[in-house]
């Protein structure tokens, strides 16, 4: 089975608040996510990012970068469509 792929979508600016401008996330929330094995963890994980996302604003690039970053790795992008394979 495919790794879901981490949340990050490669711009790591940290300029609003200690939170990446490309995903939301902060420098301890990529470490944490390195160290998720199982599939289920790393999907709630993105599903948390997402719930960010939302009440920080602005990421609305993010969902079409990381739809690109699933393609590329062969994982339909579940989170994201709500559990439906793509």
């Amino acid at each position: 089975m495919l790794k879901v792929p981490s949340p990050c979508i490669s711009v790591c600016k940290f300029k609003r608040e200690g939170h990446c401008i490309g995903c939301s996330m902060t420098k301890a929330q990529k470490s944490a996510f390195k160290k998720l094995k199982k599939n289920a963890h790393r999907k709630a994980f993105v599903e948390l990012v997402i719930a960010q996302q939302a009440v920080m604003g602005h990421y609305k690039h993010w969902e079409q970068a990381y739809e690109k970053r699933c393609r590329k790795k062969n994982v339909a992008p579940t989170v994201i469509d709500g559990g439906k394979a793509a």
